[in-house]
């Protein structure tokens, strides 16, 4: 169904290629992972794929590609549509019209589908995607992991023949990446597409199940855009782990810590026991020595007081009493759809208030989507947009560049950066504004594990320097590793504000929040007495680096 033979792409302007001699045949039915560092050239595959590259992105293509049985490299977007499902890395840009279960029948009305068959096929797609409730909602109201269940259902709802997925799950909660999974399934068994899936949340998207709940085939792809092996996912995975580990790929936890201890095993049979024990810290019995650190919190430097947010006069938000403090940070967890963006969006002053008052400073914002605050031309002009001359002396745009691995994209337009190369540049910007508080909506979605340690570390620094900071996310790991204490959005209130360890004892909060710990995080709440403990371990293992 798909045959690449001797890819590679060069984007303009750009000195090295993105992609060398790729080479790749998928089946009816099969399904393929395709994963690899930020930047090395899993989209650009996919934009081949579509037809985006060549004839929509500046970019040279070389070697051939055959989709069925009549389109080649030559075929523009529109002779492929018909064949192909997509869902990108920005769902939003894909919509186009104001109502759900409108923008699915706009899919089946292109493809001729019989008018008394579209209703139900839509609400079928829906389901697929778990996303019956949205049908009858505006698309423009949706939250940014709404909209991607929408791209899914729209992407499976005419039954194309070829599935391309572009880190689907990236701002899911877990019910999100189980609906994902689900549908990518229930295409197979009903229609047999072949499948490309690119992801980074490997070890969200196994499950449980570990490396079995992926896809049975896998390609990893080095961040010098050349196919490191093709085979069988849990061979791949196997004979790479060290490689993968090394480049900065989140891999399945089994794998992980195969790559960082040397051990073949698994969580379940207690191969890793001992690793993990050693990250735990002790502790001791003149405490703060070594336990929690942060000590007394600083002044307060934005406090919100029966703050009600919401949309037009909908609140979705209400009764939201909050104090951020210099030094410290606070994670926002909530299911899709529970208001974590609009509350953040409120905060920053973007929305108006429907009820309650504001204190403080203003904040500094990083979008959910990057490309809604790029402004400049380059990544250069980006990075110091809106700064006076003395700002960006201070600021030291070199290295600023160079500490978010941003130095060989100085002369890039953002908006022709990958995912990941996007999201690191929007903090990057907003955090040379040197805000007292900063507010980041799922500042490491879209990363791989090298980019998220090097965020993790940046909004570390930043609150050890004196500013606050809030985010939202769905990524338990990275939320464990950081945050001082967690925030727990729904039904329309503050349901939980504490400490992450508790809300891992408190399944009702979880469910609640949209989240399912890791297999990881289950072993540490079962081993660790403070938060403290918590917090370092879980930092430990992601600072650890692969066993020689």
């Amino acid at each position: 169904m798909i045959a690449v033979d001797g890819v590679g792409v060069r984007y303009a302007r750009q000195e090295h290629p993105v992609l060398r001699g790729v080479d790749l045949v998928v089946g009816a039915g099969e399904r393929v992972l395709v994963f690899g560092p930020s930047g090395s050239g899993k989209s650009t595959l996919l934009q081949v794929l579509s037809g985006s590259i060549p004839h929509s992105v500046n970019a040279t293509l070389d070697g051939a590609v055959r989709i069925g049985d009549s389109v080649t490299e030559a075929s523009p977007v529109v002779d492929r549509s018909p064949i192909i499902g997509a869902v990108g890395q920005d769902p939003s840009a894909g919509v186009c019209l104001p109502q759900v279960d409108a923008e699915l029948a706009l899919v089946l009305e292109n493809a001729a589908v019989p008018p008394a068959e579209i209703h139900d096929r839509v609400l079928a797609a829906l389901r697929t995607a778990g996303a019956t409730a949205l049908a009858g909602c505006a698309t423009a109201e949706l939250s940014g992991g709404e909209l991607q269940r929408v791209a899914l259902a729209a992407a499976v709802v005419a039954h194309p023949a070829v599935l391309l997925l572009d880190e689907p799950t990236s701002m899911l909660d877990a019910r999100g990446v189980h609906a994902v999974r689900q549908a990518v399934d229930a295409a197979v068994r009903e229609t047999r597409p072949a499948v490309v899936l690119v992801e980074h949340r490997l070890d969200e998207f196994a499950g449980d199940a570990g490396v079995s709940g992926l896809p049975e085939r896998a390609v990893a792809i080095g961040d010098d855009g050349t196919v490191l092996m093709d085979g069988p996912t849990a061979d791949v995975l196997s004979a790479n782990a060290a490689t993968l580990h090394a480049l900065g790929c989140w891999l399945p936890l089994d794998t992980e810590l195969q790559a960082v201890t040397g051990l073949a095993g698994r969580l379940a049979d207690g191969t890793f026991d001992a690793f993990l024990e050693s990250c735990i810290p002790v502790r001791t019995d003149d405490g703060p020595a070594t336990e929690d650190a942060a000590g007394p919190l600083g002044a307060p430097l934005l406090t919100a007081s029966a703050l009600s947010v919401g949309h037009r006069s909908s609140p979705v938000v209400g009764d939201v009493d909050l104090a951020m403090h210099a030094g410290e940070i606070v994670a926002v967890l909530g299911a899709n759809g529970a208001g974590k963006s609009t509350v953040l969006r409120t905060l920053a002053g973007l929305l108006r208030p429907l009820a309650g008052r504001l204190d403080g400073e203003r904040p500094g914002l990083v979008f959910q989507n990057p490309e809604h605050q790029f402004i400049a031309g380059t990544v250069e002009r980006e990075l110091v947009h809106g700064l006076d001359a003395r700002d960006v002396q201070r600021l030291d745009v070199a290295r600023t560049l160079a500490r978010h691995r941003l130095s060989s994209l100085a002369h890039r337009h953002p908006h022709q950066l990958s995912g990941g190369e996007k999201r690191r540049l929007s903090l990057a910007a907003m955090l040379a504004h040197g805000r007292s508080v900063l507010l980041a909506d799922e500042p490491t979605f879209g990363l791989d594990r090298r980019d998220t340690a090097t965020v993790a570390d940046v909004l570390r620094e930043t609150a050890a320097g004196g500013r606050a900071v809030l985010f939202a996310s769905h990524d338990l790991r990275v939320v464990a590793a950081l945050a001082d204490r967690v925030i727990v959005i729904a039904d329309g209130g503050v349901l939980y504000d504490g400490d992450l360890l508790t809300a891992l004892r408190r399944p009702d909060l979880l469910e609640a929040a949209g989240v399912h710990p890791s297999r990881l995080l289950r072993w540490f709440a079962g081993r660790c007495e403070t938060a403290w403990q918590l917090r370092e371990a879980v930092a430990a293992v992601d600072r650890a680096r692969v066993s020689s």
